[in-house]
């Protein structure tokens, strides 16, 4: 079995350049042709999921996923995943008009903290529009986890993580993230989830503890065995 995987990535460059270092790393492999078969859309003209999120005006940004999706059927992908959390807003409106599986990101991390931390209290640490969305709040609600979200100060630290730094091509602001870590820890959060593709890279670059659940981590791990590979 080898199959290809078709990747909807470029929100943000960062994160899909992650993603496939992920993979790449996470394969055991012996040499190249043992890798996963990936093809990598990395459209950073898509418009921002979060401002469409809060405005109500989903049309463009769910015709161009879905159009981005369709190229990546066409190619011959037997699966599609998206490198960013709150696009999975719009991947879940869209799955009815595909003819290859999506590999929920959001699904697959929640069901991997409930296996291993069963009923736990976990941190959603992300931007406004997938909170607002409640994408994970809803399915971690079904697998029985318990979610945190941050209060209205340390949501605008999230964001500044995100938007302020690493969108904008700067580092973490570390006094800041202690701000963030000190919140969610002191409400009594067991896990943390890094909801968020530009907070995955803060976890990457500055080596953050497990307590700290990496949603690409787990895409691809997903990916990896989907493709018919085997994980390292």
């Amino acid at each position: 079995m080898d199959k290809k995987i078709g990747v909807l990535g470029g929100m943000g460059p960062m994160a899909s350049q992650l993603f496939y270092k992920l993979v790449t790393e996470k394969t055991a492999a012996a040499c190249d042709q043992d890798h996963v078969r990936m093809i990598i859309y990395s459209d950073a003209s898509m418009p921002d999921r979060t401002g469409a999120i809060l405005s109500g005006a989903y049309d463009k940004v769910y015709t161009q996923l879905l159009a981005d999706a369709k190229e990546l059927e066409a190619c011959g992908c037997d699966a599609i995943c998206i490198t960013c959390n709150t696009a999975h807003f719009f991947g879940e409106m869209m799955v009815e008009e595909l003819h290859v599986p999506l590999i929920h990101m959001i699904k697959e991390t929640v069901a991997a903290i409930a296996s291993q931390t069963p009923g736990a209290k976990v941190a959603v640490l992300a931007t406004d529009g997938t909170i607002k969305t409640g994408l994970y709040q809803k399915h971690m609600e079904a697998a029985g986890l318990s979610a945190y979200t941050p209060d209205e100060d340390i949501q605008k630290e999230v964001m500044h993580q995100i938007y302020d730094r690493i969108k904008s091509g700067l580092s973490w602001d570390a006094a800041s993230w202690d701000r963030i870590e000190e919140a969610v820890k002191g409400a009594g959060c067991q896990k943390a989830i890094m909801a968020c593709t530009e907070l995955s890279v803060i976890k990457a670059d500055h080596g953050l503890s497990n307590f700290y659940v990496d949603p690409m981590e787990v895409l691809a791990e997903k990916v990896i065995l989907f493709s018919g590979r085997s994980i390292k």
